[in-house]
């Protein structure tokens, strides 16, 4: 099996203790991309939910925790809108610096980002997550396993957090995409350039063959769909169901 009928991005499964994991989109040589978009969400959100929808495209969203708090109702949007919404900490902090190297800090710096989006939706989230920085102590591989959450990196950053101008954005996924053929893309839906660049971008990707794909629709991510309490032990608290971080006074 050749490269282009794969997309390797990191991904943790808690039944094989390995990290990254090789996933498969699909047999053959058809062009598939997944669009994620961190940080949100944010006043800028809607205009990248209305980019995607003047071109059915679907997307997966990895929202700050904080953020969720201050926009809800935003964050209710991206989910109404049929996008996958996962997690991406409570306040975007490097988990593999200090304070967090203390495991406990680390773990509730997730658990209450978890929280606040499962909150804010008034659901569970999907159980996927995405490291700041895309920096992953193994510790926190190891325990993210126990809660039976996926990790996801990428294989193209868009870099829009530094180009100031769309078109370079544009221009910086599209060598790549041609050099991988498919994969994960990562951009911010707090970016205004990303705002900007998706009109080109999305019907660039389409004339060019690409179908687009959000990352609950692998096949082997299917146990990772609908969290329950089984899929963790006993003694790891479960946010999302027990309440331990979700109303704390740094979530209020």
């Amino acid at each position: 099996m050749d490269m282009l009928t794969t997309f390797l991005f990191r991904a943790y499964c808690a039944a094989q203790r390995k990290y990254p994991e090789i996933l498969y989109l699909g047999q053959g040589t058809g062009r598939r991309i997944a669009l994620t978009f961190d940080d949100g969400p944010w006043v800028t959100t809607p205009h990248v939910l209305k980019a995607l929808a003047d071109e059915c495209v679907k997307a997966t969203f990895f929202p700050i925790g904080k953020h969720a708090t201050y926009y809800p109702e935003i964050l209710r949007q991206v989910a109404a809108a049929g996008h996958t919404v996962g997690s991406h900490t409570w306040s975007h902090k490097d988990l593999s610096r200090k304070p967090y190297t203390d495991i406990e800090k680390a773990k509730e710096e997730i658990e209450l980002g978890v929280s606040a989006v499962a909150h804010a939706l008034g659901r569970k989230e999907a159980s996927f997550f995405r490291f700041p920085a895309l920096r992953h102590p193994p510790e926190l591989v190891k325990y993210m396993g126990q809660r039976n959450i996926a990790m996801f990196s990428t294989d193209m950053d868009s870099f829009d957090f530094k180009m100031r101008k769309p078109e370079q954005v544009v221009n910086a996924v599209m060598t790549k995409l041609k050099k991988f053929g498919k994969g994960i893309v990562l951009m911010h839906d707090i970016r205004r350039q990303s705002i900007a660049m998706l009109g080109e971008l999305l019907p660039t990707l389409i004339a060019e063959g690409y179908r687009f794909v959000t990352l609950d629709e692998v096949p082997a991510l299917d146990q990772y769909r609908t969290p329950t309490e089984e899929t963790a032990p006993e003694d790891v608290p479960i946010a999302m169901y027990d309440g331990r971080y979700p109303l704390t006074a740094a979530a209020r």
